[in-house]
């Protein structure tokens, strides 16, 4: 198993293979100084090349996570099994354009013999937690949302640990913009099952998504940071950065990379490494 976090200016998409399939994981796909839309397409169809894409994980409904032009490109070029969702009801910028384009996909691939299907997830009950029949060499696990904390779209993000299921597989917590007291029900309900090996930063290495509770609980080797080259937010913020340090033995962020390189995290003898993959080819990534 590995990941690729790609740069995508100030936004998230990444994806992680295991065997012979991927998943991908948000779909934003700017057009802007530092990199394009084209060169972000050729990266990730190189990464996935020779891969069953088996879904795509929309971890929250906003624009930096759920793009519309990313999404149409996923699902056009890749063509996986199933999208995923946050079952939540907060209307963003560009909602109803992400829908638009899985709906006209959906019609697409209706009456062919690989149908796009959808789910809608919400962790309501502690026992609905495990996604299944998903993929073969992937295990799904989920924290979040929950609907007694779905106060702001950040909120609604999917929280979800993607384990691999082959000989080098490894927990991938994937994170969304996830936030506040959200984290700390999690923690509260989760405790220990949220650890995992490799940890994506909420909501870009924003102060308001590092939760120190999280963090010992998660125990990360490695954190792996998605932010744009000088945002207008200032992510990621120097007092996350510190927190992920003081647990992670590695902290990477894509902003903070010569030309806002992409991140390629896989298992080796004694720990896991990241290495830089430039746009527009997946050069160093050693296949």
């Amino acid at each position: 198993m590995d990941v690729l976090t790609l740069y995508v200016g100030q936004g998230a998409l990444a994806a992680v293979r295991s065997g012979d399939e991927a998943v991908v994981i948000d779909s934003h796909m700017p057009d802007c100084d530092e990199v394009t839309q084209e060169q972000i397409e050729t990266t990730l169809a190189d990464y996935l090349r020779g891969r069953k894409v088996r879904g795509l994980i929309l971890t929250g409904l906003d624009g930096d996570h759920a793009h519309p032009c990313g999404v149409d490109s996923i699902l056009g070029r890749h063509e996986p099994d199933w999208v995923l969702y946050p079952k939540c009801y907060k209307d963003t910028d560009t909602c109803g354009d992400v829908f638009s384009a899985v709906e006209a996909h959906e019609r697409r691939r209706a009456r062919t013999s690989h149908p796009l299907t959808r789910h809608s997830v919400r962790v309501d009950r502690l026992d609905s937690r495990l996604l299944r029949g998903l993929a073969t060499y992937f295990s799904f696990e989920l924290f979040s949302p929950h609907i007694e904390d779905m106060d702001n779209s950040n909120n609604s993000s999917i929280v979800l640990k993607l384990g691999g299921l082959d000989t080098t597989g490894f927990q991938y917590l994937v994170t969304g913009d996830t936030e506040g007291a959200r984290w700390d029900s999690i923690n509260r309900f989760y405790d220990t099952a949220l650890r995992a090996d490799v940890m994506a930063a909420p909501h870009h290495g924003s102060v308001t998504g590092v939760s120190p509770a999280t963090l010992l609980l998660v125990e990360p080797d490695t954190v792996l940071i998605s932010a744009g080259v000088e945002n207008q937010f200032g992510h990621p913020h120097s007092a996350a950065v510190q927190a992920y340090q003081r647990i992670a033995r590695h902290v990477f962020a894509t902003n903070a990379t010569p030309d806002g390189s992409c991140l390629f995290t896989r298992r080796i003898e004694g720990g896991y490494e990241t290495r830089l993959v430039r746009h527009p080819a997946l050069t160093s990534a050693g296949r």
